[in-house]
Parts: C-alpha cells; structure tokens; sequence
C-alpha cells in the first residue's frame, strides 16, 4: 500500500471533471481564449458605435460615426494641435503621478510596517481623502496662480491619500512569520524592511500606481476644463462649447488609449520584474 501523501489539489479539484475553462475560478485561461476576449472586449463596443450611428439616423453632432472621427483625428494631428495638447496632458499627469509616487511609497510603507505612524496619520488621511479634489481648485488657483502649478497640485492632492492608503493595506498583509524569521535568523528592524517588506510588496505597490493613474488622467482634465491653454481636457472643452463632438471623441479615445497603455506597461512591469508574484497562487 503506497503511503505517498496526495496534494491539496487533488482534494479540490479532481482531474477526472472536465469544467469550463470559462467559468474556472483562480485559474488562466488558455493563450488562445485570452487573446480572443481581449479582441472582443475592443472591437465590440466599436461594432456598436458603427451600427448605432450608421444605422439609427442619429445627428452626428450627438453621436458622430467611427469614420467622421477619424477624419476629425486626421485633422487635428495635421494641423500639429492633437499633438500639442497630448504631450501637455502627458507632461502634467507625468509630473504629477512622479511626486505622487516619490511621497506616497514611503509614507504608505512606514504607516504599514509601524502602528504607530499608522495611528499618527490615517485619521486624518481619511478624513482629506473624502473632500472631492477638485473642490480645491478655487484654492489652489489662489494660492498657485494659472499656470502649471495648481494643475500639478490638484493631482497630487487628488492621488496622494489614496496611493498613500493602498500602499499600506499592501504592507499590512505581509505576512508576519517573514518578519519574525528576520529576526530569529539575525535581522533587525532595517533588514526586515528593506530586505523583507520592501520586497514583498513591490507588485502591490505597481498594482497601487497603475490603479491610481486613472484618477491622475481624471483630475488634469478636470483642471484643463478650467484654465488652461493647451491640452487635451481644454481640447473636448472648445469642442463641447462648438458642438464638434467628432473632435470630443477623438480626445476621449486618444485619453483611453493613453490609459491603456500605461496600464500594460504596469502589468509587464509586474509581470518581468516580479514573475513570483505570479505564481503565488
């Protein structure tokens, strides 16, 4: 009789039951299945929008067709504006998710590993983090002129607390056996958080900044509604004000392409420079 132990999985998931590779929970999915939903995840709200507008009768001024807006994008990037107004967008949410980055790690880090800095600032973290951003506008418009400045601000006050508050719920489920073995074997406080918590929460803190860029993209529109001279959020403000509403989409798809790749680029990131994140499970 073997007395050979069996794995958990075999308990779990027997090999004889064939599921769905749909509907598998906490599994991939095949190379091929994936590649096929992300192509429809894409293409099919296009196919919508081109039924809709050629098929509805709809005025373009309310809902332009795929076509009018690549003429409408043909336009601005001939015309050297489109351009323009990305690279100033891109500018502003670069220098406004940096700082964010530079000043929230560490202090999401620190609130983490010490209940003692945790207890010092996440009250009052989370009483700011629930005043609307761009509540401070007016404020920062005051206190920081027109210029780049209150536009840089509004992001880092609108991104701050929150990166800040994801960073350390990160840090906070490290596990502490990791900790305690740093000491057992010799460690003290520095080792186990540079060597051991630092570490460990490096996908999470990628996950954490790739999540809150959107709301970086978010608030530089915001700001360029409202005083701004060149840039994207000003670029679907003129149109809305004219009803070119083929050059409003076109700002909106260039913003969510933007967002789209800045998103993979963070999940590569995580993907090649911590492949054991993704075999934990």
């Amino acid at each position: 009789m073997s007395t050979e132990p069996k794995s958990i999985r075999q308990f779990i998931r027997p090999k004889t039951v064939n599921h769905s590779v749909f509907w598998q929970i906490a599994e991939d999915i095949p190379p091929r299945l994936n590649t096929v939903l992300t192509i429809t995840s894409i293409a099919l709200p296009f196919l919508i929008w081109w039924a809709v507008s050629s098929f509805a009768q709809i005025d373009a001024k309310f809902l332009p067709s795929p076509s009018q807006v690549i003429e409408a994008f043909g336009r601005l990037w001939n015309s050297g504006e489109l351009q323009k107004d990305t690279i100033a967008s891109l500018w502003r949410v670069g220098v406004g998710a940096l700082f964010v980055a530079l000043f929230s790690i560490p202090v999401g880090i620190l609130m983490g590993s010490f209940a003692s800095i945790r207890a010092l600032l996440e009250p009052i973290f989370g009483l700011v983090r629930y005043m609307p951003a761009p509540a401070f506008i007016p404020l920062l418009i005051l206190y920081l002129g027109i210029g780049e400045e209150p536009k840089i601000m509004l992001i880092f006050i609108g991104v701050f607390f929150f990166n800040s508050l994801m960073v350390m719920d990160t840090v906070k489920f490290v596990p502490k056996e990791l900790i305690e073995s740093t000491y057992i074997l010799g460690g003290n406080k520095a080792s186990a958080l540079f060597q051991v918590i630092v570490p460990y929460v490096i996908p999470g803190i990628l996950d954490a900044c790739r999540i809150n860029l959107a709301a970086a993209w978010q608030l530089v529109i915001v700001s360029e509604l409202i005083a701004a001279t060149e840039g994207l959020g000003r670029r679907i403000s003129v149109a809305g004000r004219f009803l070119r509403t083929d050059e409003i989409f076109v700002g909106l798809i260039v913003i969510g392409v933007i967002g789209l790749s800045f998103d993979l680029f963070f999940q590569a990131m995580i993907r090649f420079s911590c492949k054991w994140a993704s075999q934990k499970r």
